[in-house]
């Protein structure tokens, strides 16, 4: 059995809620503070689409840091398809802290279960042509480490975390070294222990790109015919990953080319929320 796919760690949850609990309550919950301290209340946490769930370490992270006894059951785990109208969970506790709560939680929930769900979408897509769906830096501010495990929830691969942990030599790297060879050698020099890879925007460069030692190409806008010129050329000499303006139309087009990966934004950078609602029972 595959071992879970692991959250962010604790601290970075954590991080992550305090900002957004900072920016929603300020110096108190103004509309809160109408109800009684005393009052408690039962709360479910209904989805309102089909979708893949993501979020839950945020979810409860909110109401941990209100500092509130709220009980959480839960009826999904992560990763799960969830159908319309499905219960996700269900809350108990004081009614002040769930309604200050409340928004700040949801937003997690539907922003990760949005790019779980589309990376889900894209990987259905590709079902069976054995290429990887991979996702980019394309993501929402202060949201990167979020994003890239809702990726992995909806059955996606991340591509690199950031900008310290693996070598892209893209159209202005090459500019600035002055060739795709000279920028390889001096990554490879630097960096050993990286992955590297180059953007190219043609066979020529491909080749050469081959040629300097790189692992991985990225194939940039690329039409299918030249994509499968690539393939039958350079597969099994080198990774070949296809990227640019590629959407769910096109994305099985593209891996059915015989690339190794497709990358895409459009996981992370268009998310449309999964529209979750919280209905007070009692």
């Amino acid at each position: 059995m595959d071992s879970p796919i692991q959250p962010p760690s604790g601290q970075e949850v954590a991080a992550d809620v305090s900002r957004a609990l900072e920016e929603d309550l300020g110096e108190g919950d103004c509309t809160a503070a109408l109800i009684s301290e005393q009052a408690l209340l039962e709360t479910r946490v209904i989805s309102r689409d089909e979708a893949v769930l993501c979020g839950r370490p945020w979810f409860e992270e909110t109401f941990r840091q209100l500092l509130a006894n709220i009980r959480i059951t839960w009826q999904a785990d992560e990763g799960d398809r969830i159908r319309l109208d499905q219960e996700i969970c269900l809350l108990n506790g004081p009614a002040r802290i769930l309604l200050s709560g409340e928004r700040t939680a949801l937003n997690f929930l539907q922003t990760l279960s949005g790019t779980a769900t589309k990376a889900r979408h894209y990987v259905d897509a590709i079902a069976g042509t054995g290429a990887v769906i991979l996702d980019t830096r394309k993501t929402l501010p202060g949201l990167r480490l979020a994003q890239k495990y809702a990726v992995r929830c909806g059955g996606a691969s991340n591509h690199r975390i950031g900008l310290f942990d693996a070598i892209l030599i893209k159209e202005n790297h090459i500019s600035a070294a002055g060739s795709v060879t000279t920028a390889v050698r001096a990554a490879a020099r630097l960096y050993p222990a990286l992955l590297l890879e180059v953007e190219v925007e043609n066979l020529e460069q491909l080749e050469e790109a081959v040629d300097a030692g790189a692992q991985r190409v990225l194939l940039d806008n690329f039409s299918l015919g030249t994509l499968e010129q690539a393939v039958g050329r350079f597969k099994g000499k080198i990774e070949l990953e296809a990227s640019g303006g590629i959407d769910l139309g096109t994305v099985r087009a593209v891996a059915e080319t015989g690339v190794d990966f497709v990358s895409t934004g459009e996981m992370t950078k268009s998310v449309q929320a999964v529209d979750f609602s919280m209905r007070f029972v009692s």
